[in-house]
């Protein structure tokens, strides 16, 4: 069994580990905390709305495209609010361009990966929350990986910015030119990086210039079961959707798939997720990889049925993507399929997610551990 490590879920909590920052960028700020900075910096409060305007209603990140601020001004700004935190290592491409996949390398060398999917009716990113991630989920290249430190409000934010333009410069073919959904189900445990967290949401939520303007109910975030953190993100009087990766319906084998579960168990973690659809009304997502021969057999299926009937629950079951040498694999569709029944049988409501890039290293952490060990991921578009 993973014994997992004692992480705090708050950054900033006595005894938490402390990492090198990137410097402030103006997604860390609210609006009214960019027109502070600005006026100290000797220039006209209005010179913040009208940054944050190219930042998040124009999706400029490049401070010399703004050519509608004086060339004094623009330099003083972009020094003390346009730094550049992530730098393109990869970006690849599949499904005919709908899936687009980039890996960064932020200030300090750490590396994490966000993903595009464009669709018929929407546009949606997954963006990572930390760097690497500390919950040691075996099945997970991610969870290997261990944790090199929390990104940034900025950081966060950013990824789903860049992927935003990307959007709404028509490459992606059949789908609408505006990004509309976000997911935090990349690198890291979105609860472990609480305060960040909950920052990014709020400026991709608040309307331009302040933020993206995003729709609340239209942003997801994942969580492993930090019990105490659910609590206190059903508080925020927020409409986000909550998804917890649940894996497992009985504590003896959570215990081994997702190591929290040692701490929080099944029920403890069901129980702060009621909660939390009690307290917002909100659905939640249980997320289940199928991992064949692991936790895949029709007695689990018929104990989650249990466990989640009558709830205000939906199972979004994942096809394992296998990372490079690892002993896990993808259930067989057949063993999928009557997991499936069994679920609906039992009254609940349950998809079985698209798998959407599989040939660009799609499953979280694995372009960034192919970076670092100096591999090629096959599909590579572009550098």
């Amino acid at each position: 069994m993973t014994s997992l490590p004692l992480i705090p879920v708050d950054p900033d909590a006595p005894g938490a580990r402390r990492a090198a920052m990137p410097p402030q960028h103006l997604a860390d700020l609210d609006l009214a905390g960019r027109k502070d900075l600005v006026t100290k910096l000797g220039e006209s409060a209005f010179r913040a709305r009208q940054i944050s305007t190219h930042y998040f209603g124009r999706l400029v990140r490049d401070p010399a495209q703004m050519t509608d601020l004086p060339a004094v001004s623009r330099e003083r700004l972009a020094d003390q609010l346009l730094p550049r935190l992530l730098t393109p290592v990869r970006e690849l491409a599949c499904d005919d361009g709908a899936t687009r996949k980039a890996l960064w390398r932020l200030h300090d060398g750490a590396l994490v990966e966000s993903v595009l999917m464009g669709y018929p009716d929407r546009v949606t990113v997954c963006i990572s929350s930390q760097a690497g991630c500390g919950m040691a989920c075996p099945f997970c290249a991610t969870g290997q990986a261990g944790l090199t430190r929390n990104l940034s409000t900025a950081e966060i934010v950013d990824q789903a910015v860049y992927l935003a333009g990307v959007a709404a410069s028509g490459v992606v073919a059949g789908s609408p030119p505006r990004l509309s959904h976000v997911v935090f189900m990349g690198m890291g445990e979105p609860l472990a990086n609480y305060n960040r967290v909950i920052a990014a949401i709020r400026r991709l939520v608040s309307p331009a210039p302040e933020g993206l303007g995003l729709s609340q109910r239209h942003i997801t975030v994942s969580t492993v079961g930090l019990v105490p953190a659910i609590h206190r993100l059903a508080s925020e009087d927020l409409s986000v959707t909550l998804a917890l990766s649940l894996h497992a319906p009985d504590d003896e084998l959570r215990d081994e798939l997702v190591p929290v579960n040692q701490r929080w168990k099944v029920c403890e973690v069901l129980d702060a997720a009621w909660a939390y659809a009690a307290r917002t009304g909100r659905r939640v997502s249980i997320e289940y990889a199928m991992i064949k021969d692991v936790n895949d057999q029709p007695w689990r299926a018929d104990l989650l049925g249990r466990l989640l009937a009558g709830k205000l629950a939906h199972v979004n079951l994942i096809p394992l993507n296998p990372t490079p040498g690892s002993r896990w694999d993808a259930s067989p569709k057949p063993v999928e399929r009557e997991f499936v029944r069994r679920l609906r049988d039992a009254g609940v409501s349950t998809t079985v997610r698209d798998t959407r890039g599989r040939e660009i290293d799609g499953a979280c952490g694995q372009l960034a551990a192919a970076e670092d060990k100096g591999t090629d991921p096959a599909g590579e578009m572009s550098a």
